[in-house]
């Protein structure tokens, strides 16, 4: 072997082992069991993970591959979601109930195998089963893997802050009632930061979360939204923002004093401490874009202290109306993709499959002889493309495609509304004649590789409404939205195909719609729904079933030997 050749082949084996250094199997443990915990002048029983609201913050670098074992000791059916993780190969994973796995019966345990490949950033995982996600969550964090830096500056600390609603009830009967009366579940008592509603509640001054920083150092806050029906401004009285990342996807740097997060979704920012020395409330209330409808009109609040701050009353921040849209809209709107980005791809540009889907809230027959708490004295179902999604019981849609089992889906999603009309007018918003719908389990079959375009069209029925919808299985882009009924030769020349955002939940403007695409390179079932959890046992949901591309490295494998059955 000559000198040249040995050198070269030494260089090879390094690059390979230091390859393979870099990759880590990450493993936790998550006990989920019910817990009291104290919270707005009283004691209260709920499901936590490992004894802790919020759960355990997973921390992995890309590359790795996480392990968890999931031991379900509570008295609920449990499954966990690992919200924003692509899941590639490894759909049995992704974790919505009865779509992807039948969940973990109490007194039964699963080990989810995945690993993270291609993303950084901030993501989190939480149940998807009934309302338990209103405890079950956490942070989930993908580092770069080592030699592999930030696209912004390094900053001095980081920190996560989790939005969170709280009931002073057992949230699994909160969602049961409001199903049994056909109406809308009761409202939230308090909204949450990493679990403690802030001292602006009765009794919580000592459940008020609060972060130190010192005066001159650059922060990362890690904002994710985890409650389950309202979206939040979060904002820190007299700082500015600089947004880097959303949806674990980088983003050119934007400045802004207030961050809007729609449940699911994800927002680093980087926070310098540039005040005079005191301390500053960090404060979250809800965007509630749903005229007329009542929701929980309180403000969550955290405590930003400097290093060698006097005591003293925090300085609050003025934080958007309720209702304000324009500042929704605006912040949304401004974010754009970062395309020197470690894993950043070009946009598609020829599209196979077109899809055009309505959204909103409905209406489905009472039953005879029944009374229901619904307008019109009906049951309260939303629907896409007028199909309410209805969850299967016997398997789950995956394991149904992949073993070939009839009769527990169909493939006959509309691609376009099976009526049109004008979406968005408010004089449709009782009209019966196209307000009715009926439940199904309706998906869409797409080749592997199929890019896919979406719009979105938000309607006025019961309201108009703010819909964040979650994409499993990919992240997608944003290529544009806006307000009214969409009109592909007026808004298709605004299409941004330069630096859009990527995110895999997208805040649809109340009233407006918004165009999404994304290449389907990933065999599987994957879920697409509404996050607010009111909306999802209403059936605003949808499902793709990618099929098998051409090679070993593109089939989806069996599932595990401990896959949980129906």
């Amino acid at each position: 072997m000559t000198p040249a050749v040995f050198l070269l082949t030494c260089a090879l084996v390094l690059i390979s082992s230091s390859s393979f250094a870099s990759a880590d199997i990450v493993e936790h443990s998550f006990h989920v069991q019910n817990l009291t915990v104290n919270r707005l002048c009283r004691r209260q029983v709920i499901t936590a993970v490992n004894g802790g609201l919020p759960g355990p913050t997973l921390r992995v670098r890309e590359g790795d591959t996480l392990v968890v074992h999931v031991f379900n000791k509570s008295p609920y059916n449990l499954t966990i979601h690992w919200h924003g993780i692509f899941q590639t190969l490894s759909g049995w994973a992704d974790g919505p109930g009865y779509v992807t796995q039948c969940p973990i019966v109490p007194g039964n345990s699963y080990t989810y195998r995945f690993s993270v490949a291609g993303q950084e950033g901030t993501l989190w995982w939480h149940a998807h089963v009934s309302t338990l996600r209103a405890t079950v969550y956490g942070a989930l964090i993908i580092r770069p893997r080592a030699g592999r830096t930030y696209p912004f500056p390094k900053p001095y600390r980081e920190y996560p802050i989790i939005l969170g609603e709280y009931w002073n009830a057992n949230v699994v009967d909160v969602e049961r009632q409001g199903l049994a009366s056909g109406a809308a579940p009761n409202n939230s008592d308090a909204y949450t930061i990493n679990g403690f509603p802030g001292d602006l509640y009765p009794c919580s001054s000592n459940y008020t979360h609060k972060i130190k920083v010192i005066k001159g150092k650059t922060y990362l806050l890690r904002i994710i939204n985890a409650a389950l029906n309202n979206q939040l401004f979060f904002k820190i009285a007299d700082h500015n923002f600089t947004i880097v990342a959303v949806d674990a996807s980088y983003t050119n740097p934007y400045v802004t004093d207030v961050v809007l997060v729609a449940p699911g979704q994800t927002t680093d920012v980087l926070l310098t401490a540039d005040q005079p020395p005191a301390l500053y409330y960090m404060a979250a209330r809800p965007y509630a874009s749903a005229a007329g409808v009542s929701f929980d009109n309180t403000t969550t609040s955290g405590i930003v202290a400097y290093e060698g701050a006097t005591p003293s009353t925090p300085r609050m921040p003025v934080l958007p109306p309720f209702n304000d849209t324009p500042t929704a809209h605006r912040f949304y709107s401004n974010l754009t993709g970062l395309i020197t980005g470690p894993f950043w791809r070009p946009v598609p540009r020829e599209v196979d499959v077109h899809l055009f889907v309505t959204g909103g809230l409905g209406l489905t027959a009472c039953g005879k002889n029944a009374k229901c708490g619904g307008p019109l004295g009906q049951r309260l179902a939303a629907s896409m493309n007028n199909a309410s999604f209805q969850l299967p019981t016997k398997m789950s849609l995956l394991q149904a495609h992949y073993e070939n089992v009839g009769g527990i889906y169909t493939t006959d999603f509309p691609s376009q509304p099976p009526l049109k009309f004008d979406y968005t007018n408010a004089s449709n918003s009782l009209n019966r004649a196209i307000i009715m719908t009926t439940k199904s389990t309706k998906v869409t079959k797409l080749k592997f590789n199929a890019t896919v375009q979406a719009v979105l069209q938000n309607t006025a029925f019961i309201g108009v409404e703010n819909h964040p919808v979650h994409l499993h299985g990919f992240n997608f882009y944003v290529l544009a939205q806006g307000f009214g009924n969409f009109d592909h030769a007026r808004d298709s020349k605004n299409f941004n195909f330069d630096n859009p955002q990527e995110r895999n939940t997208i805040g649809v403007p109340a009233g407006g719609w918004a165009v999404i695409r994304f290449r389907a390179n990933n065999p599987g079932v994957w879920f697409m729904h509404c996050h607010l959890d009111v909306h999802l046992p209403w059936g605003l949901a949808t499902a793709f079933v990618v099929e098998n591309g051409p090679t070993p490295s593109t089939t989806l494998p069996p599932p595990p030997a401990d896959f949980p059955k129906c």
